[in-house]
């Protein structure tokens, strides 16, 4: 039995249910604090549950959002804030979960402050500029209510300022909106503020951006982009299955980041990122990623999140294909939508492998575990995570690229990763079913006409390098690698505040098995002062399996170690045409990117 099953009572199709109103005013917004008040009317139960979500789907990291909520009340009857109403007891039963006596009277108000100053696409942000919200970090959840219409009533603190959400406005009232459904309410964030909002239709559907900060962007130019993505991916997807869409847009220093929604996503990138043409290309990418969200992971989803538990992690393991996949695309989609050409593909491609394979933790965690420890791992990196850790958003690409040459090459282009897609959409997504690891499988067998055991064995559930090589050669390329030219020592460091830290040493490397450790201040090589910009140049003055002294501040005490460098490492790698490509690997690359092979 479910938690909502057993708190709702048995009433039948003729009893009244509930109305449920939210007010959101934000009279001080220098303060950082939102004021919800929740008005219920004919709740029928002498208990009100009431419950704060952890964790904001599409966002795999308990927040504790509960830790924000402060001055709760609860009152009887009358309107709200009136002198008439009456006190009503309540209690917290645990961190998230509060109780209210309601004794059978049929009109509540609980009101309560959640205090917002964190700017990301996941959480809460108020100040005189504006206000944003997400549904999960603000409004309680009525526990065995989660399926009523529920309305929002937006209070700005002053005229001017303007309200956008992708929920549908009260016909009659002022600032007041619909969600279905609490699911809807969560999945629906707010702005509020004097944001510049654009307004564009593509295939007949209305479309808004909403931008929030200043920046050097061209809004023609990105409308008219974003007019060109959305339209690849709906003739990919066979339409478009929403009726009106919004993109929210926060524009901050040094900020890059997305959540995707079903009927809108929020992003978030540098203000000044727009006119250097390889930033711009990165903000198109993130656009991509997060729009295709609204297929995959929003509609075409794993079964451990067709019904979300707002109070706990939802595992699964396939967050490769949710994200990974969708990585892949968002490199793939701004090439066919024409913002950039093959020759940047491939160069952002190479980037890709090149983080991928000089990243350790490859060799450590399989994808299918790094997509199970996204609640403990991803959004939680230490010292250590390059060692222990793979990013499923990286890897899952890798995968996701690997499963559309196999295809392709297998069918000559007739058959490819977009026909996995569509095969998902129609059998899960249109009807919103959640699927197994074990049927996401079969679906990609069902369209490369083969048994895909040992590729999910070796890639996704096991530790075997990639072979890139051997799906990149029917496609005439190959990976070329470039050596450093400096011998192997295993650190990374920066310069942070006038100290030059060591924030991380690869296990096994020279480094390590000397005895430095992430955190340590870099001092010296050989008695001579180094600086962190400075360290791979000075590295170069030696050659392999030469013992040098390493001086650094441990824990405030002076160390000097020997560290015997190793042999160089790859540090790049590079997709290029192979020599002389036969006619099936220009045909097969023709067809894959749609420009032939000679033109790189």
């Amino acid at each position: 039995m479910t938690e909502a099953t057993a708190l709702r009572p048995n009433i039948t199709v003729e009893e009244s249910l509930p109305t449920i109103h939210y007010q959101v005013a934000m009279p001080q917004p220098e303060t950082h604090l939102f004021e919800v008040t929740l008005h219920l009317v004919g709740f029928p139960l002498p208990i009100l549950d009431l419950k704060l979500a952890v964790w904001t789907p599409g966002s795999y990291l308990v927040r504790e959002y509960a830790k924000h909520l402060q001055d709760f009340s609860a009152f009887a009857g009358g309107k709200s804030n009136s002198s008439r109403q009456k006190p009503l007891s309540w209690q917290k039963i645990s961190k998230n979960h509060w109780q209210v006596e309601t004794k059978g009277l049929k009109e509540v108000h609980v009101r309560y402050r959640i205090f917002a100053n964190e700017l990301s696409v996941r959480t809460n942000h108020l100040d005189a500029t504006h206000g944003y919200f997400n549904g999960a970090a603000l409004f309680l959840r009525i526990l065995g209510w989660e399926s009523q219409p529920i309305q929002v009533t937006i209070i700005p603190p002053r005229p001017e300022w303007q309200v956008t959400t992708v929920l549908p406005s009260v016909s009659g009232r002022v600032n007041t909106f619909r969600a279905s459904d609490f699911d809807t309410l969560v999945d629906s964030p707010f702005e509020i503020g004097s944001h510049q909002l654009y307004h564009f239709d593509v295939l007949g559907k209305p479309h808004e951006l909403a931008i929030w900060g200043q920046g050097n962007f061209s809004e023609q130019q990105i409308v008219a982009d974003l007019k060109k993505m959305i339209t690849v991916e709906a003739q990919m997807f066979g339409g478009l299955p929403y009726q009106r869409y919004v993109f929210l847009l926060h524009l901050f220093s040094q900020a890059y980041g997305g959540l995707e929604h079903k009927n809108c996503c929020s992003l978030i990138y540098q203000r000044f990122g727009f006119r250097e043409r390889d930033k711009y290309e990165r903000f198109m990418q993130l656009v991509a990623h997060e729009f295709f969200h609204l297929w995959n992971v929003k509609r075409i989803r794993p079964k451990a999140l067709e019904i979300f538990d707002y109070d706990q992690e939802n595992y699964t393991p396939s967050l490769w294909f949710c994200e990974g996949t969708t990585s892949y695309y968002d490199l793939l989609i701004p090439l066919r939508a024409g913002i950039y050409d093959a020759k940047i593909f491939l160069h952002n491609w190479s980037k890709e492998i090149t983080k991928f394979l000089t990243t350790p933790g490859r060799q450590v965690q399989t994808l299918s575990e790094s997509s199970f420890d996204a609640w403990i791992k991803l959004y939680r990196p230490d010292a250590n995570s390059g060692n222990s850790q793979i990013s499923y958003y990286l890897k899952g690409e890798m995968v996701s690229l690997l499963l559309d040459l196999l295809i392709r090459s297998q069918h000559r282009n007739q058959r490819s990763l977009d026909d996995v897609m569509r095969k998902m959409w129609h059998q899960f997504g249109q009807k919103e079913i959640g699927y197994t690891p074990e049927q996401l499988k079969q679906v990609i067998e069902s369209i490369a006409n083969r048994d895909l055991s040992d590729f999910f064995k070796r890639y996704i559930d096991g530790l075997d390098e990639l072979p890139f090589n051997e799906y990149l050669k029917p496609f005439g390329l190959q990976l070329v690698v470039d050596t450093e030219e400096e011998p192997f020592l295993g650190v990374k460091a920066t310069s942070d505040n006038g100290r030059e830290l060591i924030k991380f040493v690869e296990a096994g490397s020279p480094a390590q098995l000397a005895g430095i450790d992430p955190g340590d201040e870099l001092l010296a090589i050989d008695d001579i002062k180094v600086t962190a910009s400075q360290l791979n140049d000075r590295l170069k003055d030696y050659k392999p399996n030469t013992t040098i002294r390493i001086t650094v501040f441990h824990q405030d005490e002076l160390r000097t170690y020997p560290v015997t460098l190793a042999n160089p490492r790859p540090n790049r790698y590079q997709l290029k045409p192979v020599p002389h490509p036969s006619s099936v690997q220009q045909e097969n690359f023709a067809g894959w990117l749609g420009v032939p092979l000679n033109k790189l």
